[in-house]
């Protein structure tokens, strides 16, 4: 991943936690909070620096603890407190005007986020979010599935993007089961979603995007409609030819549609 490499240790009201993320100031300009998914950060590197390179756009990318080797400390078991987290980030770093985006989730994260109604965001991005309930489309449960089941369900073109752990390193297969193992504490007992955030969506005041692959198989179309549904004046736009990881699957249509959203809520324009 371009961009620079760092970890700050963040104070909250339930301990201390190391944070790493990586810094893309390469495009400078509108700030971007991008939020992996259960793949792991590496899932959103590449968008990441697509975002920097072809907009001036400064975008950091952190790791949820537990993720990609980092450590998560005991205290930090929901989406919930991880919205908090970052929202102890952008103050940290002293960032306003943000656009929060988040795949699966990062998605989930990324509403609560929304919820918690920082002045340093002025905008929010779900892209094929995860956390909600919607009684007859259950979230795809990555743990009862094999990673080839559950790539199969995450892409349109699936022999493109098929993955094989059979070609994993050793430290490839652990860094993995860690990941899996960090995503199911953050998950909670309920398979991905919490049945409390579908009705809490309607406090968000903040200017949402849902964005969704239309291939999902993890959390289809009729998912992400109620998703926008939940969330007052949230807009739904619909990515043909692409499942759940849009970001990596068509990345061509994604980075406008994230891009033009986030400069039309801007708070902060440059003056001439």
């Amino acid at each position: 991943m371009t961009g620079t490499a760092r970890t700050v240790t963040l104070t909250l009201d339930s301990g201390d936690v190391d944070l790493s993320f990586t810094d893309d100031e390469r495009g400078k300009g509108h700030p971007f909070l991008l939020l992996h998914g259960g793949g792991g950060p590496q899932t959103v590197a590449g968008f990441a620096g697509l975002l920097a390179e072809q907009r001036p756009a400064r975008v950091i990318t952190p790791v949820h603890p537990g993720f990609g080797g980092t450590a998560r400390p005991d205290w930090l078991t929901d989406v919930p407190t991880l919205a908090q987290v970052y929202i102890r980030l952008l103050e940290d770093l002293g960032l306003e005007d943000v656009t929060v985006v988040g795949n699966s989730i990062g998605g989930w994260i990324a509403a609560e986020t929304a919820l918690l109604g920082s002045d340093r965001i002025s905008s929010v991005v779900l892209v094929n979010a995860a956390g909600i309930h919607v009684p007859g489309h259950p979230v795809a449960d990555p743990f009862a599935l094999t990673p080839a089941e559950l790539s199969a369900l995450s892409f349109h073109d699936v022999e493109k993007f098929r993955i094989d752990p059979s070609t994993f390193s050793d430290e490839q297969r652990a860094v993995a089961a860690a990941n899996m193992a960090a995503l199911q504490v953050y998950s909670g007992p309920h398979t991905m979603a919490d049945p409390t955030l579908r009705e809490r969506l309607a406090k968000v005041t903040l200017p949402v995007l849902v964005a969704w692959g239309e291939s999902d198989q993890v959390v289809d179309t009729v998912y992400g409609r109620a998703y926008a549904a939940a969330i007052p004046g949230a807009r739904f736009e619909l990515l043909p030819r692409t499942g759940h990881m849009p970001q990596i699957e068509t990345p061509g249509q994604l980075l406008p549609l994230v891009w033009d959203f986030a400069e039309v809520h801007a708070t902060h324009r440059p003056t001439d």
